[in-house]
């Protein structure tokens, strides 16, 4: 199995353009457009899986910086998703005291004993 990442993808493309193009070259067993998880719409992006290598390299080197829709696309054999750190932090404050240093006597309501 060969996963296959498509970038500069326009935001009007559809996994049904996509299969069609990709299946000039050989068997698609799956597309996955990537879509925003807070506004529903494209990133941009998409991954195509092909189950044969040679076929998957051939569709690559065929649809690299060609057109679909209204933009150039970009090929290549998709990484493995570099591990990030877990863990939070972030937000407001960073998840640390009142805003105040966690001084109990500055906080806007006063001391809490």
């Amino acid at each position: 199995m060969t996963n296959i990442f498509v970038g500069n993808l326009s935001f009007r493309a559809t996994e049904a353009e996509l299969r069609d193009a990709f299946s000039q070259y050989g068997d698609v067993s799956k597309v996955s457009i990537v879509m925003d998880r807070e506004t529903g719409r494209s990133r941009g992006f998409a991954f195509v899986e092909m189950s044969n290598a040679n076929e998957a390299h051939a569709a690559i080197q065929g649809l690299n910086q060609s057109m679909i829709g209204d933009r150039t696309i970009s090929c290549n054999e998709a990484r493995e998703r570099e591990s990030r750190p877990s863990g939070g932090g972030g937000g407001y404050g960073g998840g640390r005291g009142n805003g105040y240093g966690d001084k109990r006597e500055h906080s806007p309501r006063g001391p809490r004993y």
